[in-house]
């Protein structure tokens, strides 16, 4: 489930390119660049029914910000709402990503304490660069589960000096989506599935993108078969990789 409290975000990296939420706007006639506060949907995870009762079940994990960036500038206005409305709903898990943990200390609540459980924060890294520069970072604030994403990936990133920290929780590796999307090598990403093995992180691939390659071969994949292409190889990876 998704929760995004405000929308669109500016380009700031590599990744950004071909950016999603900029393609499906595009499509709406939307000027994605423009960030602003979703009237409807902004206070979605407190919403309750005719009896009184959350609408979002307790124990959810909640995707919140996919379409925009929880500590992107123009955000700062509302974010404390966003807050008030995450520590009331300690029963739901809330995973939030962003390119910008640089922001990350000025914006947490001031009972933030060395994290709260319910709240995952995981940085978008999609190449080495700037899995040096962003993860780092992630490693130095007080965070209670931390997570990576390698999406969407353009090369091989390394990341075991990370993993090795034991601080990071999940990596998640993706490819990019739509028409001009770059590609997503299956190396790449075996490479990595062997890194968090080695030391016992926990590995998603959670979609191909458009244009997979495997064993030297290029694949287009439908958008909407992404995941399920993606969770193939995992598997295949767990089965492949199982005793070793």
């Amino acid at each position: 489930m998704l929760w995004n409290p405000w929308h669109g975000c500016h380009r700031c990296s590599p990744g950004c390119k071909n950016c999603y939420v900029y393609h499906l706007d595009a499509l709406r006639d939307r000027d994605a660049s423009v960030v602003k506060r979703n009237k409807t949907g902004f206070s979605a995870p407190v919403k309750r029914d005719r009896r009184g009762n959350y609408k979002l079940p307790s124990g959810t994990v909640q995707g919140t910000c996919f379409t925009s960036d929880f500590f992107i500038e123009e955000a700062d206005e509302w974010r404390g709402e966003a807050w008030d409305m995450i520590r009331e709903r300690s029963d739901v898990t809330f995973l939030i990503p962003t390119k910008r943990i640089s922001r990350f200390s000025e914006c947490v609540p001031e009972d933030w304490g060395d994290g709260w459980d319910n709240v995952v924060i995981a940085v978008s890294c999609e190449n080495q660069a700037l899995a040096d520069e962003r993860i780092p970072l992630l490693l130095n604030v007080k965070i209670a589960h931390r997570l990576v994403f390698v999406a969407p990936i353009l090369e091989y990133v390394d990341l075991t000096r990370y993993l090795e920290s034991g601080l990071i929780e999940q990596v998640s590796v993706g490819g990019e989506s739509y028409a001009n999307a770059r590609t997503c090598d299956f190396d790449w990403v075996t490479r990595i599935f062997l890194d968090c093995k080695k030391h016992n992180v926990r590995f998603e691939f959670h979609q191909t993108g458009a244009n997979f390659v495997k064993d030297g071969r290029r694949y287009r994949i439908k958008h909407c078969d992404e995941h399920s292409q993606a969770r193939k190889g995992e598997q295949f990876l767990r089965e492949l990789y199982k005793d070793k």
